[in-house]
């Protein structure tokens, strides 16, 4: 922009000559093609602007319903939470690249507003372009995010620069290696100017050799993913994991006991007992804390209480009065301990009084 005011203002002062005419026709033809340019960038920034303004007030106004909720049992509430578990589900199929059925989601529910289907869907193009060796798009996005990687100072844009400029050294083009360093590198002089030696250090060996191996090995790519994903999210104030993970983890370490990870004593309505799922998420949670023990029972997962007292077999395990009942009435009268086959009368059952 101010340097289209500039040319403006030196046109403004040069002396109209039939010798410069067609200079000056020339001059204002391509000043009309940056006022377009510009024209072209102001509407798309007012748009996008206009676009962020609507999505903040209506989340504004999805987070403003919770106040005005009176109970947790209320249909309000309800519809709430429910929102709000929609948006969570379809920003982890956004994170994970399930677009259609995340944009079918949010259709169904209209809940656009409340996720960002096109940020998610502008960053996945750009991790496809890193799982394919091309540096371009990445290129793109920190050019366009420049201010804010640089507040963040983010290393990403020089170690793009770093991994094109390794591509020509291991293809051998050395010629060309050297004048995309120095038009792209040298400029980071001052603040990595130990990578860069190191790098220039590349041009002597070829790929094959062990010396600087570490530059030439693919894993550099999944490096350059990763850094990306870290920063596109401290860009956008993104979490560093997905919303529904973080939810499930928090609902986990209320209902987790030590009990959970012993065999014989896993409750069957406990989802942290199923070590094959929700069990494998909380392995590395903090166990939940609890003043009072709740009494459950192996065979049926229903809590034992002075309506559904504590029975003791024989062999030592017990079980809730209801289900030795089930047991007995599904066995003719005998009962058949789950864990071991043992088999008794009801005589035999004794009630258990816990102290």
């Amino acid at each position: 922009m101010q340097s289209l005011i500039t040319s403006v203002e030196e046109f403004a002062k040069t002396e109209l000559t039939p010798e410069t005419a067609e200079n000056d026709c020339r001059a204002i033809d391509s000043m009309c093609v940056k006022i377009n340019s510009l024209k072209r960038k102001l509407e798309v920034t007012k748009f996008e602007e206009s676009l962020y303004v609507q999505r903040t007030k209506i989340r504004l106004e999805h987070l403003e319903q919770l106040t005005t909720v009176t109970s947790i049992d209320s249909e309000e509430y309800r519809r709430w939470t429910k929102t709000r578990l929609n948006r969570i589900i379809v920003e982890y199929m956004l994170r994970n690249g399930i677009f259609d059925s995340a944009e079918g989601l949010a259709k169904e529910f209209n809940i656009n507003d409340l996720v960002d289907i096109e940020l998610f869907v502008h960053a996945r193009t750009i991790e496809s372009g890193i799982k394919q060796r091309r540096c371009t798009e990445c290129l793109q996005w920190c050019s366009d995010n420049r201010a804010g990687l640089r507040k963040m100072k983010s290393t990403l844009e020089f170690n793009l620069r770093l991994q094109e400029y390794i591509e020509l050294v291991r293809l051998r083009k050395l010629s060309e290696a050297i004048a995309y360093s120095r038009k792209y590198l040298i400029p980071y002089s001052d603040t990595m100017w130990p990578e860069i030696q190191q790098a220039m250090g590349l041009l002597a060996f070829s790929p094959n050799s062990m010396v600087y191996s570490q530059f030439f090995d693919e894993s550099r790519w999944h490096q350059l993913l990763h850094q990306f994903q870290t920063d596109h999210n401290m860009l956008n104030n993104l979490p560093s994991e997905p919303q529904l993970i973080t939810t499930l983890q928090s609902g986990l370490t209320a209902l987790k006991t030590l009990s959970c990870y012993q065999t014989e004593d896993r409750s069957v309505n406990c989802p942290v007992c199923d070590a094959s799922t929700f069990g494998e998420l909380a392995k590395n949670l903090p166990n939940s804390h609890h003043v009072n023990s709740c009494l459950v029972c192996w065979e049926s997962g229903s809590i034992m209480d002075e309506s559904n007292p504590c029975l003791v077999l024989p062999n030592g395990y017990a079980y809730s009065t209801n289900a030795i009942k089930e047991i007995a009435a599904l066995n003719g009268g005998q009962v058949i301990c789950p864990r071991t086959g043992a088999v008794y009368t009801m005589d035999q059952v004794r009630k258990a009084f816990i102290s």
